[in-house]
């Protein structure tokens, strides 16, 4: 059984402008579509990824036509020859605008052994939940597509930077595979070709048979793009149906093109989604106060109303009060009528939202890094929107593609 395994990795010849190629995760900027209008602009005629994707912010229109030309575009890029495939694991630079610097490897990672549900037995698991109306869309496009284009981020447990950090520090010895400023304030990026690919996927295969097993334990946790590789599973769980043992072993679709990263990476700041509560007041706060479990170690967080700070007692464990918050939020929706829950960045904003709108606003907890493995051990996928690793900017932007039939 591996996890793992050398990709087939498709990257944009020489001739193209890489920098107008590659473009931010299709679920970022959703609500700002401006963003995606200068980024069309800034693309004009140029070949790029942007046409190979569907930006949530355009899920409001009829994307049926879109659909379509989506995996015409791929069929035709493919046919003209823009791509090179490479054989390999690329070492992945990023350079964020803040100046700090985020590793990560492209491998494949074998989709039989992942499973999105809350709690299962998988080697790979989501951390959040994962929302099944996001899929329907996603599986639209995927169904039809000849190439798929992840923004898919593998988290690592390697606290003593034993793997990725280790290579990195021989990458004068790689092949550069690009080098290039991202457009849209994206920082810049760098890829190395590993040589010694077959050495590092038996490690990391290693390493989840040593850390993941069917009683339990787990191998490697979604970080983000959950929805993307729920709709890869997805997908490969209708193709599968229709092969042979033999073919189900070598099918392209069975596999899925991921970065994985050290969860420990200096440059990966997890960042908390606060709740906005529109509708509520006082007495929600009351009751939440009330409702909290009790724990032997307990913690605070701020929760705001009128203007007004209130104090509410939670886990010590950040992984076990979001989810704790967020089960009361639920069940208390289920029972008042016309409350309009929103996830907002930013303690400020926040603040000023739950002003604006005479709001109830909760400050939620930031995800430890040492406790998110265990928690998704103890209790499956956090609540849908439980962190954000690092700004909007920061997040993955599509280069690498790979065939999918």
């Amino acid at each position: 059984m591996n996890l793992v395994k050398i990709p087939k990795i498709l990257l944009p010849k020489k001739n193209i402008d890489y920098s107008k190629w590659s473009c931010i995760a299709c679920d970022q900027f959703s609500s700002q579509p401006n963003y995606w209008a200068v980024l069309a602009d800034l693309v004009g005629d140029s070949p790029s990824a942007l046409n190979l994707i569907l930006p949530e912010a355009q899920l409001n229109c009829d994307t049926s036509k879109k659909v379509i030309q989506i995996n015409k575009n791929m069929q035709t890029y493919v046919d003209n020859g823009l791509f090179e495939e490479i054989q390999s694991i690329i070492l992945v630079e990023r350079t964020l605008n803040n100046g700090k610097v985020r590793l990560g490897l492209m491998i494949e990672i074998d989709l039989e052994q992942y499973d999105y549900s809350d709690k299962n037995n998988a080697y790979i698991k989501a951390t959040e939940k994962t929302v099944t109306e996001r899929l329907p869309a996603r599986i639209d496009i995927r169904k039809n597509a000849c190439l798929e284009m992840p923004h898919i981020m593998m988290l690592l447990d390697d606290k003593n930077s034993e793997i990725i950090e280790k290579l990195y520090n021989s990458r004068q010895d790689m092949q550069t595979l690009y080098d290039f400023d991202l457009n849209m304030n994206g920082g810049h990026l760098k890829g190395y070709k590993v040589s010694d690919s077959k050495s590092l996927v038996d490690q990391l295969n290693n390493i989840a048979k040593n850390n993941g097993n069917n009683e339990g334990n787990i191998a490697f946790i979604i970080g983000d793009g959950n929805h993307s590789l729920a709709t890869a599973k997805e997908c490969w769980n209708l193709i599968k149906q229709n092969l042979s043992e033999q073919e189900k072993e070598t099918h392209p679709a069975r596999y899925s093109l991921v970065e994985l990263v050290n969860i420990y990476d200096q440059s990966l700041e997890f960042e908390p989604i606060h709740r906005l509560l529109i509708g509520a007041d006082k007495s929600f706060i009351d009751c939440m106060a009330e409702s909290m479990p009790k724990y032997e170690n307990m913690s605070h967080i701020t929760t705001v109303y009128n203007k007004k700070n209130y104090s509410i007692a939670v886990s010590q464990n950040p992984s076990d009060a979001i989810k704790d918050i967020q089960d009361f939020i639920d069940k208390y929706k289920n029972t008042h009528c016309g409350i309009e829950e929103d996830y907002i960045h930013g303690d400020n904003a926040l603040i000023e939202l739950a002003a604006k709108h005479n709001a109830v606003g909760i400050l939620m907890p930031i995800i430890s890094k040492n406790g998110l493995f265990d928690y998704c051990l103890r209790r499956g996928a956090l609540p849908r929107k439980s962190f954000s690793m690092g700004n909007a900017e920061d997040k993955r932007y599509y280069l690498e593609s790979k065939k999918i039939k």
